[in-house]
């Protein structure tokens, strides 16, 4: 059974990345763009699987990784996500700089620039973060809170930036991805605040 269950959650992960992937491989709003507009999307596509991963591993859902190994698969994928965010901006930078201009100045006509905006800056204040924990001033768990604030608001801004945008991803698989997000971060953001106060599940 445990088997099972482990086949189960890493095939259930793998449908849930790879679907909106193969369903914005696919989309019609490809046609007539470059190569650079394409692979913008996709980095932002892939930045969204990527914000999945994170509370995934930190927070132990994945069966057969030691904490060390998902320490440190948190860490990489971290920062692949922060290069994901610099490819899907420099991308449409270099396709359209002035609507990159506006989105980075908060005015653009459109609602979800300014929220991938938002996720954009926090995106880089947790690479921050993770860059000065072991010289954190501090208590650990006020490190604890910044990251997880930070966190939210980037896994928030995301999720409205990909509803709101008429983009490549298929509207359903796009809103899977987004929910399982925002499950995943929920979920560990309550586990961790039932382990630290002591309690359990149940009473």
């Amino acid at each position: 059974m445990p088997h099972i269950r482990t086949l189960m959650i890493w095939g259930g992960l793998g449908l849930a990345t790879a679907i909106p992937l193969i369903a914005a491989g696919q989309s019609p709003l490809l046609a007539w763009r470059s190569p650079v507009y394409i692979a913008a999307g996709f980095a932002g596509v892939v930045g969204l699987v990527l914000i999945l991963l994170q509370p995934l591993l930190i927070g132990g859902y994945l069966p057969g990784l030691s904490q060390t190994r998902r320490r440190r698969l948190h860490r990489i994928v971290g920062t692949l996500l922060l290069i994901m965010v610099i490819a899907h901006v420099a991308g449409l930078w270099i396709t359209s700089p002035p609507d990159v201009v506006d989105a980075l100045t908060f005015t653009s006509p459109t609602s979800f620039s300014a929220w991938g905006v938002i996720a954009m800056w926090m995106v880089f204040l947790a690479a921050l973060l993770g860059l000065v924990r072991r010289r954190w001033p501090w208590r650990l768990r006020s490190w604890r809170l910044a990251h997880t604030a930070t966190v939210m608001v980037i896994v928030t801004g995301t999720v409205v930036h990909a509803l709101l945008i008429q983009g490549t991803m298929g509207t359903l698989s796009k809103t899977i991805l987004c929910l399982l997000a925002l499950i995943a971060l929920a979920k560990v953001i309550f586990d961790r605040r039932v382990w630290r106060s002591g309690l359990r599940l149940g009473g």
